[in-house]
């Protein structure tokens, strides 16, 4: 598999320090975004473990099945919460720290994502922007049970409360998501920095220009900040160039 890629993190407007952290390996296909939590540095320490650990950890090779490298990158965010976890136990001004992780690992042709919390992945094919992953958290819980609609989730006075996060207890269960890749997909990945400014239409009409990756990159930030910026914002971007033959093999990039 053949890809490009572009990443950049941004304080935001209101926030005094940046929380999230981000990982792009192009040589490994292996994107990590985590949105830390806790203040006094700790949720950037959280979000920073987090990334780190899993890309440590998350290693798949040649020949694994499908299943084996699920269950690989289940361990290997189980692995990092469990780091985070510890620390909050041993570090009292750590205490309460934590970090959501949306991480995804391009396979010959697909793509696997294990997710925490409420950082998102989306695709955009063909002009069509589709979410990934479900958000771990108190709207979209309200939504899924019909109390809320999509769009009233959006403003809600809960938006920012997720209800399940990397570090906050002795073990998580992440979700996983696998799908197939096509040439000239685009992948978003984004803390809420990011989609709780933006819409998705809005979304959809910055991926759509005719930007190169890293500019595009800036102007979903820059669109978020003008939208007030209230939170950092992460934002990751991966073009599919060419999708190689089922043969099992790794995936190469170019940057």
């Amino acid at each position: 598999m053949r890809f490009t890629c572009a990443a950049r993190t941004d304080v935001g407007i209101v926030r005094s320090g940046n929380e999230d952290s981000y990982l792009m390996s192009s040589e490994r296909g292996l994107f990590v975004i985590a949105d830390g939590m806790g203040g006094h540095a700790a949720g950037e320490v959280a979000s920073e473990m987090a990334a780190r650990i899993v890309a440590e950890e998350f290693r798949p090779v040649r020949g694994m099945t499908d299943q084996e490298m699920m269950a690989q990158m289940v361990a290997a965010i189980r692995a990092a919460n469990g780091a985070v976890f510890k620390r909050t136990l041993s570090e009292p001004d750590k205490r309460g720290m934590g970090t959501t992780a949306t991480v995804m690992s391009l396979l010959p042709r697909r793509y696997l994502i294990g997710q925490v919390g409420d950082s998102r992945a989306y695709l955009l094919r063909g002009g069509v922007l589709t979410q990934l992953t479900k958000d771990h958290s108190y709207v979209q819980e309200q939504v899924d049970a019909g109390r809320l609609t999509p769009e009233d989730a959006r403003t809600h006075p809960y938006a920012n409360v997720i209800t399940r996060c990397v570090g906050s207890s002795e073990d998580v269960v992440p979700d996983l998501y696998i799908g197939t890749l096509e040439p000239h997909d685009l992948v978003l990945l984004a803390s809420d920095g990011l989609t709780g400014m933006i819409d998705d239409e809005e979304l959809r009409e910055i991926l759509m220009s005719e930007l190169d990756l890293e500019p595009k990159v800036d102007s979903l930030i820059t669109a978020a900040n003008r939208r007030g910026g209230l939170d950092n914002i992460t934002t990751v971007l991966v073009r599919i160039e060419e999708v190689s033959p089922p043969t099992g093999e790794m995936p190469a990039a170019n940057r």
